[in-house]
């Protein structure tokens, strides 16, 4: 609950997400999770380092997701420590303990760090230090990291409010007034700002294009289009972040589509009926998919054709796949790692990583994987093949 602000919220389990709306509160999942599935393993996971970050997410439903920036890396807890890593060895640059609740975070220019707190406020520090540059009050309560080009740093609110400010001073550029849905998932893709534009997924089906100097919508595309009698059936929101590929963004919504959007105009290049809450991940010319129903899914880029498909891990709430050389590597729930075949979906291997579960996506670094657990344990795994 955000202090002060107009919102009452009513949240349950579905899915990978959580249901906002006003009322009261409670915990049901919707369908039995597959069990762990029995695996030969070919490969093995090796940890690096790891080092621990506060209390993590504190047994809230957030995404802190940690960020690479200049080869530090940065993570936040939501009892509100922040700390700068070094990936390559997991040696602590610097640790700030902030004394405030944190919601979302981190984003990263070249220069600064950006969080926001459970009272609503976009809070900036140093990357270098972590010593407080600026912070600014927000109208409502954010759960996506904001993000900066450098120049101008974008939050997106719950209730689908895009706000840009100038990344130095923190002075209020502009703000975008988004229509949302009464019913929406408990979660919200974080903006994409460049150098023109800044894209904005909203929990109303639609990707927006804003123009980075005035926030005014330069296009529009809905990626879902809601449909049914009840709230329920009409969710179609967009909790992942759209992919840049060229001069096109790939964008998924829950109940909706998958599809190529070209930057400049927002026309669509080619899309595919999907649903999912996690970006994809692209590797070798295919897309892989963490469907919203826990089937993982590889498609051929060129046409969309299904390469292979693993449904092992039904509902087990797993996190944004993330490729490397050889495996697709998804996390879930219950804190397993799962490393499938990058050629047929077959599973390598698989470790428990964390018992309080995996939510934030996995970051590559070289030949390392940089995972965050729902804990506050922070680490770098390696993944051997076995003789």
């Amino acid at each position: 609950m955000v202090p002060g602000k107009r919102y009452r919220k009513f949240s349950f389990v579905f899915l990978s997400a959580i249901f906002v709306l006003a009322g009261c509160s409670s915990n049901e999942p919707v369908d039995q999770p597959a069990e762990v599935p029995d695996v030969v393993e070919t490969v093995k996971f090796k940890t690096l380092w790891n080092v621990s970050v506060g209390d993590g997410h504190d047994g809230k439903y957030l995404h802190l997701q940690p960020t690479l920036m200049d080869e530090s890396l940065y993570a936040a807890s939501a009892d509100g420590e922040l700390v700068s890593v070094n990936p390559e060895n997991g040696k602590v640059n610097w640790r700030r303990d902030l004394d405030q609740t944190i919601m979302a975070g981190v984003g990263a220019d070249p220069e600064r760090l950006y969080l926001v707190s459970e009272n609503a406020n976009l809070l900036t520090f140093d990357g270098s230090s972590g010593e407080a540059l600026w912070q600014a009050s927000l109208p409502n309560e954010v759960i996506a990291p904001p993000q900066s080009n450098g120049s101008l740093v974008v939050a997106q609110t719950i209730d689908g409010k895009v706000l840009g400010f100038d990344a130095a001073t923190g002075e209020k550029r502009w703000q975008y007034d988004g229509v949302v849905p009464v019913l929406t998932l408990r979660g919200s893709a974080a903006p994409v700002v460049g150098s023109e534009i800044v894209l904005a997924s909203l929990a109303s089906g639609q990707l927006f294009a804003l123009s980075t100097e005035t926030g005014q919508p330069q296009w529009q595309y809905t990626i879902g289009e809601a449909k049914g009698r009840t709230e329920l059936e009409r969710l179609v929101d967009i909790t992942a972040e759209p992919v840049i590929v060229d001069s096109a963004a790939l964008v998924v919504g829950y109940k909706g589509k998958l599809a190529a959007v070209d930057l400049r105009n927002g026309e669509e290049i080619w899309s595919r009926s999907m649903s999912s809450l996690r970006s994809p991940a692209i590797a070798y010319g295919n897309i892989f998919v963490a469907e919203a129903n826990g089937t993982v899914t590889a498609l051929q880029g060129q046409n969309r054709q299904s390469v292979w498909s693993q449904d092992q891990l039904r509902w087990r709430q797993l996190t944004r796949p993330v490729a490397t050389e050889d495996y697709l590597l998804v996390g879930d729930f219950e804190g397993y790692i799962h490393a499938l075949s990058l050629l047929d979906g077959t599973f390598a291997g698989q470790t428990k990583f964390s018992g309080d579960g995996l939510r934030v996506p996995f970051l590559r670094w070289q030949d390392q994987i940089l995972v965050y657990g729902n804990g506050g344990k922070l680490a770098a795994i390696q993944l051997v093949k076995k003789d």
